[in-house]
């Protein structure tokens, strides 16, 4: 195929691209992720003491983990440092020829640097390498080589050898950068594992979203105050069916608490509907002026207040119901889940 482009006084430039069939299309694509594959697959025979030793240094941080590359490994690194931070461990990118114009300002002898550069050789990362040792704070190196300056002059090197470029041409960032992002994502989760971070801390982290909003607390989302229907044990069906009506948002449910303040049972208008429809014709009683507790449900299902709310939209597919009463560990009804607010906050889709 021949391109003509519009080229300056005169001139043309001309565009020759190659036309492949998609059975090439795919046997490259299928080779490069073989490539791919292949050095990860590498990569997990050669991890050794090296690792845990930057997992420990790394862990043991009382600043923050600095990470800096140049080039597509810089971008590596500025994922990793995103990874370590919305993980628990406090981390910033730097580019290193910034940090060489005043930027350095921002590394303490608190901090650890975690280089990235494939060949080790990386000359603007280099340049890094005694400014920041004369700082105070140490260096973990993620390089191909070991016997790179880099390597050489980090306190810890994770060296991952050798690796074979996936690009036709054999140039391009293509294997170096997918090991280079595996190792920094182990070393994340590694330093995660060791700090024994968990999943209230990460919801802390990532509060919007729907991974955000399924890692909040039932507590933040659930009904209390005047949005909380609540009628004694011994009321009347009709004096707990005018507290669904006049309960703030008209929640379509009562919570039953005994005397002591425990939770006794829960009832909605479904059950109402149902409890209407299976009366018996010319029946003499007076089915509203049944005591609740005849017509709860006494055991139903219950969440907590600091459960999560990904746990509650769970509960709430599982059994196909609408509301969940909210019960704290004395056994007290403290608030109502209703549907309807986790769809207003985009929790259930």
């Amino acid at each position: 195929m021949r391109t003509i482009l519009p080229g300056g006084a005169g001139r043309e430039r001309v565009a020759r691209n190659r036309v492949a069939d998609d059975a090439e299309i795919l046997q490259g694509a299928r080779e490069l992720l073989g490539t791919e594959a292949e050095a990860l697959g590498r990569l997990v025979e050669v991890l050794d003491d090296d690792f845990v030793a930057a997992v420990r240094l790394l862990a043991a941080c009382k600043g923050r983990v600095i990470t800096t590359g140049v080039g597509k490994a810089g971008i590596i690194a500025q994922k990793v440092s995103a990874t370590m931070a919305s993980t628990g461990t406090p981390s910033l990118f730097l580019h290193p020829t910034e940090a060489l114009h005043g930027d350095l300002g921002r590394v303490t002898a608190d901090d650890i640097v975690l280089a990235f550069s494939n060949s080790g050789t990386t000359e603007e990362v280099l340049r890094l390498v005694g400014p920041v040792k004369d700082i105070g704070a140490a260096t973990v190196a993620l390089t191909s080589d070991a016997d790179s300056p880099l390597a050489r002059h980090a306190e810890v090197a994770l060296d991952y050898g050798k690796v074979t470029e996936a690009c036709p041409l054999g140039l391009a960032p293509t294997t170096s950068t997918t090991v280079m992002l595996a190792l920094g994502d182990a070393l994340a989760m590694a330093i995660l594992s060791e700090h024994a971070f968990d999943k209230e801390q990460f919801a802390r982290f990532h509060p919007a979203g729907e991974l955000g909003r399924s890692l909040m607390k039932v507590k933040e989302v659930m009904r209390t105050g005047r949005q909380l229907p609540l009628v004694p044990a011994g009321a009347s069906l009709s004096e707990a069916v005018d507290a669904m009506n006049s309960t703030d948002g008209r929640p379509g449910s009562v919570l039953v608490a005994r005397p002591d303040g425990h939770f006794a049972g829960f009832f909605t208008d479904g059950d109402l509907r149902r409890g209407l429809l299976t009366r018996r014709p010319g029946s003499t009683d007076d089915y509203m002026d049944q005591r609740i507790d005849d017509v709860m449900t006494v055991d139903p299902v219950t969440v907590g207040p600091e459960q999560l709310v990904g746990e509650a939209m769970h509960l709430l597919r599982e059994r196909k119901i609408d509301q969940l009463a909210v019960v704290d560990d004395e056994g007290r009804p403290v608030g109502l889940l209703d549907i309807q607010d986790l769809l207003e906050i985009r929790a259930l889709s």
